[in-house]
């Protein structure tokens, strides 16, 4: 395989934050939608499978793929359903500010994990970069305890977005990312519903929810999920997973800049909290700094 182009490279770091930045965006539509967090996932990846069918529809693109391509892909989306789930409760259960900071531990979950899944060697920076977001993780907790729940799922939310986006770091390198969105987005419909069929909460679905709730689950399911997904997977041809991970770290920075904007006081927090936060994004921001360092040496 050739390796990727310069200018390649820069239109997918350009992409990637773009992505990243609609991502801090979801963080709010969360807050404002007024269902939870599980009916409200379901109509996100209803509405962004539809989406993408009928963008393949148009375009006339193939949507073929072998039956292990196919299982790989409709298996991975229970996990995109389980990410979403968490972090979409996290913030119902907190606030969008200590969802989204807790979601910076993906670096942490992507450093220790990629190696393993990609059978490489774990490297010192990732474990060092990895022992500092914990004091931040730690620091938070001991601050925010009234929100320590939503710390638990916003980092259990992360690393299930660790797992999915290594694999699909995978998958990318094969398969066209539009393909594997909408198997992925499909596939986490299905499972979703699946589950809600057994909890019978499906059964009492009446599709009565107010307009407003209506337009933002649209920009959710349509900009948030069906765009920023294929944009999300299609950079990893040319950026690693752990790269990606350090850019998705800015992904807090906008939340909570757009968090202040649209509630204010509600997303004060105390100093603890900004000190373990600016640990936790001190450490992915400098790591790019250490490995050029270290490269040079």
């Amino acid at each position: 395989m050739t390796s990727p182009s310069s200018s390649s490279v820069s239109r997918n770091l350009l992409i990637l934050h773009f992505t990243v930045f609609i991502w801090g965006f979801t963080g709010i539509l969360g807050a404002l939608i007024s269902i939870d967090a599980v009916q409200m996932v379901w109509y996100r990846v209803m509405i962004g499978s539809v989406t993408l069918f009928f963008y393949f529809k148009i375009s006339g693109l193939s949507l073929l793929v072998t039956r292990k391509q196919f299982l790989q892909f409709f298996f991975t989306g229970s996990i995109v359903a389980l990410h979403w789930i968490l972090f979409f409760h996290a913030i119902k259960v907190s606030t969008v500010s200590v969802t989204l900071v807790c979601m910076s531990s993906f670096t942490l979950f992507t450093a220790v994990l990629e190696p393993i899944v990609k059978k490489t060697s774990i490297q010192i920076g990732d474990i060092l970069i990895g022992m500092v977001i914990i004091l931040g993780i730690y620091l938070i907790f001991k601050f925010e305890t009234q929100y320590t729940l939503g710390i638990i799922f916003g980092l259990s939310a992360a690393l299930s977005a660790s797992l999915f986006s290594i694999l699909n770091s995978t998958f990318a390198q094969k398969s066209d990312a539009r393909v594997i969105g909408f198997y992925e987005l499909s596939g986490a419909f299905f499972w979703i519903t699946v589950y809600r069929l057994a909890d019978q909460s499906l059964l009492q679905e009446r599709f009565n929810l107010s307009v407003t709730d209506w337009i933002y689950l649209t920009v959710l399911g349509t900009i948030c999920t069906a765009l920023a997904y294929i944009a999300g997977v299609s950079v990893m041809r040319t950026l690693s997973a752990f790269r990606v991970a350090l850019i998705s770290n800015l992904e807090p920075v906008y939340g909570i800049i757009l968090a202040f904007i649209f509630f204010g006081n509600k997303e004060t927090m105390s100093a603890g909290f900004y000190f373990g936060s600016s640990l936790i994004l001190g450490a992915v921001f400098l790591y790019p700094v250490y490995k050029k360092a270290m490269a040079k040496r």
